[in-house]
């Protein structure tokens, strides 16, 4: 999760992304802001995220983002 919080303060340190539940809902991230995202954690945790699972319930929250990762890193 360490890596993921430094992707996430990358893009906004003045957000506390480990308490914070509505990234997307609030606007706080935004579809280009998703798109860094995915890029980074392909290139820096080697999980893909295919089309299909950029929604805005996976990139609510941290823990929804985790989730994302560690179901993805599974399969």
């Amino acid at each position: 999760m360490e890596q993921l919080l430094k992707i996430l303060s990358s893009l906004h340190p003045e957000v506390d992304f480990e308490n914070t539940e509505d990234l997307v809902d609030d606007g706080i991230l935004d579809s280009l802001d998703i798109v860094a995202i995915v890029t980074e954690i392909d290139a820096e945790m080697g999980v893909s995220i295919p089309a299909e699972e950029i929604v805005p319930e996976n990139f609510n929250s941290v823990k929804a983002l985790m989730e994302l990762i560690e179901r993805l890193d599974e399969e």
